[in-house]
């Protein structure tokens, strides 16, 4: 109770900020609504024009003016210029009504105002309601608000502390944690659209004003750069779409539960279950699940410290789609290899891990697209209720997928020594272009820096680290690699531009197995991909590179077994934790 009365007393101050900017919107809103009823009447200008005061970084202005007017015989005197009391900074209107009054009292011309018909010495001389002013106090009001009105009921709504289950948290970790205490998984979907919508809604409101400043700029000084500022209500556009999107998801698939088996996913065994959508079974769609093993960690210090993820493992399966109870049930499951981090239920400390599970499908009208965390432990338990026949089948769809992904990534080849794989230039177009285009910018902002703003230090390391990232990507775009037999070596030559830089060689009668670890991710939003490459090694430890940029280790694995038999190399000792099985026998007779 005592956090709760805290939390209220830290809450205070933004609610009462939230609500003195409603106050203050609410009377703009009926002012502006009276004065349309309002009398025009001419009035004597007296003084008038506007005044600076400094506050912080930019200068406040308030127009002014004394002016008096007849009505019915009766002379009135008033101050009162627009809805607004106060001077504020919000485009160009305090400065530029006050520069229409002074011409106007030094000229000595009247003015137009507008009189309270029910009270004679109520008036005002722009009666106009400012929608930049307006929006900025609607921003402030939904901000701190929204802001306050949330974090009240996140502490009232906060559930009590669960109490403990009595099972030792020793020996099973997962059970410290009420979401997995069952095997009963739901989604982050709903959460993810609640996110979507909220940050949408954010953004929005932030940039609510920016079209109204944009105008006057635009209209009245005839800065096109100001045009830019439209960007920000287009993200917002941009951004309130995805939230769609994410709410038709939901709707469409509902709680989406997923069940596992077995229980925990288990390290050095199985990670397999079944979900049950509330959608109707399309047999020609395609089931992608894909599974995780992220390390989450913070970085920076103070201020700027961020959590940011990184995956250690990631892997690839076709589900198998039947019909279930609500419509469709997927099948899938996952060999775990051993030797990676568990889950922490806690999530304690700078650094921890955990698994996520995605689903996904392009099916008619809306995606299916789900994110479920899972708990998985190094158990080396094997599920034991899934259908065997059901689960090889979708590894053999699996494995039909992976052999189409390699031939578009290497080119299979027969020269007089036999056959050679060839890992063309370009084939990390869309990583080169990227890259080159990030570390172009980089070091020309860098120069900029450099040359025009005197900032040498800054210019130096822009300009330094984007160099590095150009010259890499344009390698990462331009390299080839061939593997190719010759007599009894296994020889790999790397060329940039088709001019030979490396060549490495192993004996295939030393040959011990092949060793795959992953050189390259990309991450979009929660999902990661690894890129795997695979190395060929020999008794002594020596290494040769025989391929790279597969995706996932489903894929990795299927070029182990088409090198291997490529190569001659069935049959081999395999080094342990990188096995290979026997390679079918057709993978490469379609060649």
């Amino acid at each position: 109770m005592k956090a709760k009365i805290f939390s209220l007393l830290f809450v205070l101050p933004m609610l009462t900020a939230g609500i003195f900017a409603g106050y203050l919107l609410v009377a703009d809103l009926s002012d502006a609504w009276r004065m349309r009823a309002w009398t025009p009447v001419m009035a004597v200008l007296e003084s008038g024009g506007y005044r600076m005061s400094a506050t912080g970084e930019a200068d406040s202005l308030q127009a002014y003016a004394r002016y008096r007017y007849e009505v019915a015989g009766v002379t009135y005197y008033n101050e009162r210029v627009a809805i607004s009391d106060g001077g504020d900074n919000i485009g160009r209107f305090q400065q530029e009504l006050g520069s229409r009054l002074r011409r106007a009292h030094e000229s000595g011309q009247p003015v137009l105002v507008y009189v309270n018909p029910d009270d004679h010495s109520d008036a005002v001389i722009e009666r106009s309601l400012r929608g930049g002013l307006a929006g900025f106090k609607l921003l402030f009001l939904l901000i701190f608000g929204g802001i306050a009105a949330g974090l009240i009921y996140v502490v009232f709504r906060a559930a009590p502390e669960s109490a403990s289950t009595g099972t030792s948290s020793k020996a099973s970790p997962w059970l410290t944690r009420p979401a997995w205490r069952s095997n009963r998984f739901r989604s982050t979907s709903r959460s993810t659209m609640w996110i979507a919508w909220g940050f949408a809604i954010f953004w929005s409101l932030i940039s609510a004003p920016l079209p109204f400043v944009v105008y006057q700029e635009f209209a009245q000084n005839d800065n096109a750069l100001a045009l830019l500022g439209l960007l920000f209500p287009f993200i917002g556009v941009g951004l309130i779409a995805q939230a769609i999107r994410r709410t038709h998801e939901w709707l469409r698939y509902g709680a989406a539960i997923l069940t596992l088996d077995p229980f925990p996913g288990a390290i050095g065994g199985h990670v397999g279950g079944q979900l049950d959508c509330r959608v109707p079974l399309d047999r020609t769609a395609r089931y992608q699940v894909t599974l995780n093993c992220i390390r989450s960690h913070m970085s920076g210090s103070g201020k700027n410290r961020r959590r940011s993820e990184s995956a250690s493992w990631h892997d690839t399966q076709l589900a198998h789609a039947a019909e279930g109870p609500l419509g469709t049930c997927l099948i899938f499951r996952f060999d775990v290899p051993d030797e990676l981090a568990e889950s922490d239920a806690d999530k304690a400390g700078d650094t921890y891990h955990l698994w996520r599970l995605n689903v996904s499908a392009e099916l008619p009208g809306t995606d299916l697209d789900r994110n479920y965390e899972i708990p998985v432990y190094a158990t080396q338990a094997e599920s034991s209720s899934l259908p065997e026949d059901l689960i090889k089948a979708a590894q053999a769809d699996q494995k039909v997928l992976d052999l189409a992904a390699l031939r578009r990534l290497m080119r299979i080849e027969f020269g007089a020594a036999g056959r050679s794989l060839r890992y063309p230039a370009g084939r990390n177009l869309g990583f080169g272009l990227g890259g080159s285009a990030f570390g172009a910018t980089f070091a020309i902002a860098g120069w900029l820096l450099w040359t025009h703003a005197d900032e040498l230090l800054m210019g130096v390391a822009f300009t330094t680290v984007g160099s590095l990232i150009l010259l890499a990507s344009l390698y990462l775009m331009l390299n080839s690699l061939q593997c190719s037999q010759e007599g009894e070596d296994i020889v790999s030559v790397r060329r940039l531009l088709g001019i030979r830089i490396n060549t490495s060689r192993i004996s295939r009668a030393a040959f011990a197995g092949f060793d795959k670890r992953s050189t390259m991710s990309s991450q979009s939003g929660n999902r990661h991909v690894m890129y795997y490459t695979l190395k060929a090694v020999d008794h002594d430890g020596r290494t040769i590179v025989v391929g790279e940029g597969f995706r996932g280790a489903s894929q990795a694995n299927a070029a182990a077994e088409l090198v291997a038999e490529a190569f001659g190399l069935q049959g081999r000792v395999a080094r342990p934790g990188h096995g290979i099985d026997e390679a079918p026998a057709n993978w490469l007779a379609a060649d």
